[in-house]
């Protein structure tokens, strides 16, 4: 039982439920970027090289975290603040996952889609990470390589980064910040406990964070009205997204107003649903219209 146990602690280092949203976001945002037919070949490189990345650079922000980790219900039973592996072969293992695809992206896609995929890591790892124990604002940093795998994507497909491709990273830009509030204001007192001044423990009336989460919702919702406009998508996408949109901002204000924990996780497991449901709607449209 030890070796299965020890690949699933490993497994575990990648964050793989996690990553499954950066994955759907790159495959989305491949397709979009694509007229004509899928080309098997680069469409798995440009998957597999940013899920080696995506991989390693959850490990080295395990490894960054393992001490506040241990602090956490949620988060103490991690590999490494539960002791079942060292931080120095956490260390490796992520370098090694993370030069792998940056080798993978530069060789079998292109250099630019290998360059986004350095800029995610970089950000996630050594810039959002440490600032999550500074600031609040540390939210805002941390959609960046959030949302640059939309990016990766695209440029993957194309070899240029456009104003689609812009489109698509400010929507998943846009979508984190509610998703993340969420999960912010649920767990507020681990992150105090663990010394994060994320904006439910620095404000824990609430108010600040329900008034961002639809904040940012509204500002969501234009941006995804976008690819009509430019002419990535049909009406029937618009239409789908205005609804989408819609049910997304009424959970937001929910939470906003009511700010407990059942309406923060509805909108945590409504913004989960969201994402996935818009790409599909959006893939959908861009492929049959």
């Amino acid at each position: 039982m030890a070796v299965p146990s020890r690949f699933a602690d490993f497994l575990a280092l990648t964050k793989p439920r996690l990553n499954f949203l950066v994955l759907l976001t790159t495959a989305a945002a491949y397709r979009l970027g694509l007229d004509g037919p899928l080309a098997p070949g680069p469409f798995i490189h440009t998957l597999t090289g940013t899920a080696l990345v995506a991989g390693g650079a959850a490990a080295l922000n395990q490894v960054w975290e393992r001490d506040s980790d241990r602090l956490m219900a949620r988060t103490r039973n991690r590999p490494l603040p539960a002791d079942r592996l060292p931080a120095g072969q956490a260390a490796w293992f992520g370098r090694v996952l993370s030069i792998a695809g940056l080798v993978q992206l530069a060789v079998f896609v292109n250099v630019l889609t290998a360059a986004v995929a350095l800029a995610t890591l970089v950000s996630y790892v050594w810039w959002y990470t440490p600032l999550k124990f500074r600031t609040s604002l540390s939210t805002i940093v941390g959609a960046l390589p959030g949302a640059l795998p939309a990016l990766i994507g695209w440029t993957g497909a194309t070899n240029q980064v456009t104003p689609q491709a812009w489109v698509l990273f400010g929507i998943v830009f846009m979508w984190q910040m509610p998703h993340f509030l969420a999960i912010a204001w649920m767990y507020r007192d681990e992150y105090a406990r663990a010394g994060m001044p994320l904006l439910p423990v620095i404000h824990p009336d609430g108010r600040s964070t329900g008034r961002q989460a639809s904040l940012y919702t509204a500002g969501l919702l234009p941006l995804t009205l976008m690819p009509t406009l430019m002419g990535m998508a049909s009406a029937y996408y618009l239409a789908g997204a205005v609804v989408l949109g819609a049910c997304l901002l009424v959970l937001s204000l929910e939470f906003s107003f009511v700010r407990s924990q059942a309406a923060a996780r509805r909108l945590f497991f409504g913004s989960i649903l969201y994402l996935p449901l818009l790409w599909g709607l959006l893939v959908w449209d861009h492929v049959s219209h």
